[in-house]
């Protein structure tokens, strides 16, 4: 593949000194678009494959000129006072957010040039270096965006970045194995080994999933793998369901495994975005996520991380 640098995909968010996404303090480029629809999403806005509008609540001052700004009449006011948007009827101009003072409308995504990502990213190299970070993209699924993403990967590789990838796997397997070869860290959601329960809770089944991980962890034994399994209650809560994934994990020296509790954390996002959280109201216990990782430490020892 020849690496095109102008290339462009579409980006949500650039987060500056990560420490839990990947080795090191890393800069994680975000991208839009995801073939899942996980439940538990912390990342609403990844999912679309279009840019989105959002609206905050406790950064509104109340000035309505995201009202007057709107060419096609679709901001209201609430009984509330809150800003209300038609989101059938709105064409995406995003003119009522470039109105907004105090940044209350926001629009998740925008067109980025591998050179432009690679700027922000470099802008804290000296960290990179002291702490062995560097690049992460993530999503939603940053594969999904393949062309774009491989030619960020590999343009990074090329400026001395040590580059990590965050992946639900659910992409077609050439995509995935170039994205490999200008990567030092795999980064690779294993949620459920129960196909009907995957598509259940997340709209599509695993089989592509672990077909994936299988082919990965055989074609690059070298590389620094690390599963993860997000514990979510009423899906993969039991023991029974990280041990089947740890049996699965089993035959891959070169993998290590991470459990990560259930969180609420993008909760605010929904409301942005006017959707409703579709979790409600459940939690995961401290009591029940410290359970299934001594369990899960008992069956696969120190390739546990956390």
């Amino acid at each position: 593949m020849t690496l095109d640098k102008s290339k462009s995909g579409l980006v949500f968010n650039i987060q500056t000194f990560s420490v839990h996404d990947g080795p090191g303090i890393r800069t994680i480029a975000f991208l839009k678009g995801c073939p899942l629809h996980c439940e538990w999403c912390s990342n609403p806005e990844s999912q679309s494959t279009s840019p989105e509008l959002a609206w905050s609540a406790s950064r509104c001052i109340g000035c309505h000129l995201c009202m007057k700004a709107c060419p096609n009449k679709v901001i209201s006011l609430g009984e509330h006072g809150e800003i209300k948007i038609d989101r059938e009827q709105c064409k995406k101009c995003f003119t009522c957010a470039d109105a907004c003072p105090a940044g209350a409308l926001r629009v998740f995504g925008q067109q980025m040039s591998v050179e432009q990502v690679l700027r922000e990213v470099e802008a804290d190299s000296a960290f990179y270096r002291r702490s062995e970070g560097g690049m992460t993209l993530s999503g939603g699924e940053a594969l999904l965006q393949g062309d774009f993403a491989i030619n960020l990967l590999k343009e990074a590789k090329c400026h001395g970045l040590k580059t990590a990838i965050e992946t639900c796997g659910c992409v077609q397997w050439p995509v995935l194995e170039k994205a490999c070869q200008y990567l030092n860290t795999v980064i690779f959601d294993i949620k459920c080994l129960d196909s009907d329960k995957h598509k259940q809770h997340t709209g599509v089944g695993n089989e592509l999933i672990l077909s994936n991980f299988k082919k990965m962890c055989t074609q690059f034994p070298d590389k620094s793998i690390l599963a993860r399994t997000p514990v979510i209650p009423g899906f993969n809560d039991t023991e029974e369901d990280v041990l089947a994934i740890i049996e699965f994990l089993k035959p891959f020296p070169n993998v290590k495994y991470e459990l990560l509790p259930y969180h609420r954390l993008g909760e605010p996002k929904y409301i942005s975005l006017d959707r409703e959280y579709p979790m409600g109201s459940v939690k995961l216990s401290d009591e029940g996520a410290n359970r299934l990782k001594a369990a899960a430490r008992e069956h696969f020892g120190d390739r546990m991380v956390g």
